[in-house]
């Protein structure tokens, strides 16, 4: 049987015979070019499964083969070859589109992964298929370039930055890129860089050992660690402070964490996708968020659009979600929406897009009498569309979800006289409506954070009268 050929570019006759020997012991077969012009050549000759490039070739460098190839040959993965050290060639060649870069003095155990990942890469032609719990739904044009984007981001290592209001599926874009790159088989890690106080950051990220601190009464392999061989996601990464920025920047760039407490270095092979709902940019400019951590993690970007660009797609989304709630409460069967409530959400400005839709649809399932859903179910307050554009990047109000009728009982109503049955409910309501206001009134989560199943937690609302 023959063996996959590596097109091999390097003017130097070492590192050709090198990578040889190195890709002859993965059973693969190099093909040495010394330039350019003769690497185009082989290219438009034979089929190859790989190609490495060095950065510097007599007549013209490593990115303009990594552009050749992006133009000519979309299914074949390059990789980079730098100068150790040289932070900036790395990054222009991964947004040329290089699958991946690797560093002067070549290490074998560098080259070894870098090829295994991409030879897990779908050849040219092989369609890719979503997760069912991760599809993106709609067929709006917005949604046809987010799949077109996320298709051509997933062939490459590049640290991948999504942005988007609040609401959008900043996350589920990540899941697919993950599901769809040559990290598929390893562990995607998400983790809310907004919820981890900031003196355990460093300890969550990058791990610690036992006796490091007060506390640590085991080692801990931290997150980066956790997703060896998969994707790290880093979901509201604006909020990282300062100090934590920089040791953030040193990980990525060198590759290696050093946990809390320890005098070595570890290596570590992670793909980061980052995202928030903040202009990053701005952020930057307002001397909240690094430079060049800025421009590490937004090497490839991608930007989600907003419910209201593509409304067209809410009846295909609603259905869908429809489905998800129905199968998750063992419906008998899928609610159906009337005509005058389907109109109503078409014409809704969701500021807080897909998520605000998915509360909307629990909330009126719930509420619904039959498994017909009426515009008086939906329960929509007015929003003021100028409102809902006037802020695209920011959060949305607490308001784009309806409040409860009744507001919080406060302590001193909970404590003030009363039956002991009464104080009971008292303490019982409070601790629902701060699961709910948790977990942005998503009543599946919040009954999974009081430990309750989703029947319960609605009777209960209802007896205590929460709505």
């Amino acid at each position: 049987m023959s063996r996959a050929r590596v097109l091999v570019v390097d003017d130097e006759q070492d590192i050709r015979d090198l990578l040889g020997v190195a890709l002859a012991r993965m059973e693969l077969e190099a093909v040495p070019a010394e330039t350019v012009d003769q690497a185009r050549r082989l290219l438009g000759q034979q089929s190859f499964r790989l190609c490495l490039t060095d950065m510097r070739l007599p007549d013209g460098n490593g990115i303009q083969l990594v552009e050749t190839i992006q133009q000519h040959y979309p299914g074949l993965p390059v990789a980079v070859i730098t100068a150790y050290g040289n932070a900036q060639a790395a990054v222009d060649s991964l947004k040329a589109g290089a699958f991946d870069f690797v560093s002067k003095p070549l290490q074998l155990e560098d080259l070894r992964r870098l090829v295994d990942d991409a030879l897990k890469l779908p050849g040219a032609g092989i369609p890719e298929v979503d997760g069912d719990g991760d599809r993106l739904i709609g067929d709006a044009p917005a949604m046809q370039q987010l799949r077109a984007l996320i298709s051509r981001v997933a062939r490459s290592q590049a640290p991948l930055h999504i942005s988007g209001e609040s609401g959008t599926g900043k996350e589920r874009v990540a899941r697919l890129v993950h599901q769809r790159s040559a990290r598929k088989d390893g562990p995607f890690v998400p983790v809310n860089c907004g919820a981890i106080p900031s003196e355990l950051m460093e300890s969550e990220l990058f791990g610690h050992i036992k006796g490091a601190f007060t506390g640590a009464l085991q080692d801990n392999e931290g997150l980066f660690r956790a997703a060896e061989g998969g994707t790290l996601f880093l979901d509201e990464v604006a909020e990282l402070p300062l100090p934590m920025q920089v040791k953030l920047l040193r990980a990525i760039q060198e590759r290696v964490v050093r946990p809390v407490g320890a005098r070595d270095e570890q290596p570590v092979n992670v793909r980061i996708i980052s995202a928030t709902n903040l202009d990053l940019a701005q952020c930057v400019s307002e001397g909240r968020f690094r430079q060049d951590l800025y421009y590490r993690l937004n090497v490839v970007g991608v930007r989600t659009p907003a419910l209201r660009q593509h409304p067209e797609d809410i009846p295909q989304l609603a259905d869908y979600i429809l489905e998800q709630i129905a199968r998750q409460h063992h419906c008998s069967e899928v609610p159906l929406l009337t005509e005058g409530a389907l109109r109503r959400l078409v014409a809704h400005p969701f500021p807080g897009n897909v998520r605000e839709l998915e509360n909307i649809l629990e909330r009126a399932v719930t509420l619904c009498e039959d498994s017909t859903i009426s515009e008086q179910a939906l329960q929509l307050q007015a929003v003021d569309p100028a409102a809902a554009l006037a802020s695209p990047s920011a959060s949305p109000a607490p308001a784009a979800t309806p409040s409860p009728a009744v507001q919080p009982t406060t302590n001193h109503e909970a404590t003030d006289g009363g039956s002991l049955e009464s104080r009971l409910q008292n303490v019982e309501r409070q601790a629902i409506i701060e699961a709910l206001e948790a977990t942005r009134w998503n009543r599946t989560r919040a009954a999974e954070k009081l430990g309750l199943s989703f029947r319960q937690l609605r009777y209960k609302i209802r007896k205590l009268g929460i709505e």
